[in-house]
């Protein structure tokens, strides 16, 4: 066993190329066959550890680990099953052929031995194999505890987004034990499946609904009936039959305590909102519970029913649920003024003002400024889209793709602030120039971002909005716009200045002179790449996609990236780089693992979509190498991804 460890050290710790048959495997393959079980296992494991093991080379192992899945010692069933659990993960067909061993197994007098079996089986199941193994499960379930049953949970709604034609059976398979006696952990992990299922197959939506509305029932967990509550007060409005779910939710007002209560009256006022039929049947049942013995129950149903009361025919979202539309400082403000009068009148909502966002001081609009806003509250997409539709420059360029993350311009404590976010169209660039004045004897005038484009030549100005005056301590914007090819995703250095007036203040009098200087500061350079062309967006079933897409666009290149804490940190530091959203939970690296497969996918402005498939390897230096397989929409497409971690 300790020679068996030390030539797979070494196997690991050698270079092998594309082709090249690794050394010494052949050692570890003829250990397969010696006599010793505890050789022959460790043998075994070896090569299923190797890095990037193929299918082939698998094959003899897993071959002896099925012969052991009918040992009659316990032991070398579990040692067996759990590796082969394992393999499962990246090689599901390699596996396949186990499984008429492996469903003897789930009768395991060993629950340990008989769980293992089971989720492997829900890795490594075809669909037509799912309703034998729902059935088969039902019985079993019973007789395991909390911790294994949550493992199953987990194994069945990953197989649902492998297979989500087949989401009714699993779906009533989690029904059925969802209503059975057990702890808050694992009827959360039921409920978190169903709603993960939900969100990935949209026809599952009024099963899962109807499903969670009788769990509800006699559901004892607080935190989950709030949970459900709320999403049938999302959701339930959007279905072919809303009236049917009043009836469940009505029932938690009466029967359950003041914190379901308080859900319940939420989702209920939902309906009302969005279901102009069910209007005068929502406010019958608010008004029975304003004599409520819980403030916080009784306050929402009279809010809501004021609400009801005043909503316009035609609007389809109730003022207290424009969360993200609300200004909290404006709220804070509203509440403040309306407490300092003697409060004959109710409270209006409506008063309270939207979102501020940062001013956009424009010279063809107005001379003036107004004062600072609240920079980190214009984040949200919809928030980006609506300023920049606002501005006749850019009201004609189409749906905003993506706004990517601000970038410093300069560096901190200097005389000026300058950030810049990147918004991307579907052939145009609005570059965004945040800025302050930290000096407060001067304002600035006619304030521009100059951009060179020696360096990025796919690239057009188109204009220049300049931000007319910029006092000191106020935040105001300028934009550039750029076009580029349709289709494409070009990258490239641009070379940035400010340009402006300077105005000194007099102290002594705190008026501006007249007369100014015009004045340059240089900034950062801006760097574009196809990162900032990609939306990362997590898809279900990674390898019919893959099948999908075009095999003349794959490209693949081994490249290094250098010493890793761990193989968890690498995985990390590439999905980061690519800009991609990691599938089928392949973001989490199994413990001590050696190597490593990750699936991303991602899609680039007009719905070009890519996918990834990285290979990690780790050796014992922690020097983490990777294998980068890229399908795309289109070749072009694939070498710009391959190009990101080239120049990473």
């Amino acid at each position: 066993c300790l020679i068996v460890g030390c030539v797979a050290q070494v196997i690991a710790d050698s270079q092998v190329y594309a082709g090249q048959e690794r050394p010494f495997y052949d050692f570890l393959e003829s250990c397969l066959r010696h006599k010793g079980e505890m050789v022959i296992f460790e043998a075994a494991k070896a090569i299923i550890e190797l890095n990037n093991v193929t299918e082939a080379e698998l094959a003899p192992a897993i071959t002896i680990l099925q012969l052991f899945l009918s040992s009659s010692k316990p032991v070398l069933r579990f040692a067996a099953v759990r590796i082969l659990n394992r393999v499962a993960i990246e090689h599901p067909m390699a596996v396949s052929n186990c499984n008429i061993d492996m469903e003897t197994l789930i009768s395991d007098q060993n629950r340990s031995i008989a769980t293992l079996a089971i989720t492997t089986l829900l890795k490594t199941g075809n669909e037509s194999s799912i309703d034998r193994l729902m059935k088969q499960m039902s019985s079993f379930m019973s007789e395991i505890g909390d911790e294994f049953k949550i493992v199953v949970v987990d194994a069945v709604h990953k197989l649902c987004l492998k297979f989500p034609s087949k989401f009714r059976s699993m779906m009533s398979f989690l029904s059925s034990i969802l209503r059975e006696e057990g702890g808050f952990e694992y009827k959360k992990a039921i409920v978190n499946a169903i709603l993960g299922i939900v969100r990935t197959v949209t026809e599952s939506k009024e099963t899962a609904l109807t499903h969670l509305c009788e769990f509800i029932e006699d559901c004892e967990f607080t935190y989950l009936s709030t949970q459900i509550l709320h999403l049938l007060g999302e959701e339930g409005p959007r279905t072919s039959h809303p009236a049917k779910y009043i009836r469940y939710i009505y029932n938690r007002v009466i029967l359950e305590n003041a914190t379901v209560r308080a859900a319940a009256v939420s989702s209920l006022a939902n309906f009302g909102m969005k279901v102009p039929a069910l209007k005068e049947r929502v406010r019958t049942l608010l008004k029975r519970t304003l004599f409520d013995n819980d403030d916080e129950v009784r306050d929402r149903a009279a809010v809501y029913l004021k609400l009801l009361n005043k909503q316009e025919e035609e609007s389809k979202t109730p003022q207290v649920l424009r969360g993200k539309n609300i200004s909290l400082s404006g709220l804070e403000q509203s509440l403040r003024e309306y407490l300092a009068t003697p409060m004959m009148e109710t409270f209006d909502i409506a008063t309270v003002p939207e979102k501020e966002l940062a001013p956009v001081v424009n010279m063809a609009k107005s001379k003036d400024t107004s004062g600072p806003a609240a920079l980190d509250e214009l984040t949200l997409k919809s928030d980006f889209e609506e300023t920049l539709s606002s501005i006749p420059e850019f009201a004609d360029l189409g749906p905003l793709y993506k706004s990517c993350e601000p970038m410093d311009l300069v560096e901190k404590e200097t005389e000026y602030t300058i950030t810049c976010i990147k918004h991307i169209f579907g052939s145009h660039i609005v570059f965004q120039f945040n800025m302050t004045n930290t000096i407060e004897e001067q304002v600035l005038e006619d304030v521009s971002v100059q951009v060179d484009l020696a360096e990025a030549e796919d690239y057009q100005e188109v204009c220049t909005i300049p931000a007319t005056k910029l006092p000191y301590g106020v935040v105001a914007q300028t934009y550039v716009l750029f076009s580029y090819p349709e289709g494409t995703m070009p990258f490239g250095r641009m070379v940035a200045s400010l340009n402006f007036v300077v105005k000194e203040i007099d102290p002594s009098t705190g008026d501006e002179e007249e007369e100014g200087f015009e004045d340059e500061y240089p900034l950062e350079d801006i760097y574009l790449s196809p990162q900032d062309f990609i939306h990362a967006t997590k898809i279900s079933n990674f390898r019919n996609k893959w099948e999908e897409l075009d095999p003349e666009t794959e490209i693949a290149d081994e490249y290094g990236i250098g010493v890793r804490d761990s193989l968890q940190d690498a995985v990390e530091a590439v999905v980061e780089t690519l800009g991609l959203a990691a599938c089928e939970g392949t973001e989490a690296v199994p413990p001590n693992a050696r190597s490593h497969v990750c699936l991303l996918h991602g899609k680039a402005v007009g719905g070009m979509e890519a996918l990834a498939r990285v290979n990690f390897g780790i050796d014992r230096n922690m020097e983490v190498a990777i294998k980068l397989t890229v399908r795309a929409a289109n070749a072009d497409m694939s070498e710009a991804l391959h190009a990101i971690v080239a120049e990473g």
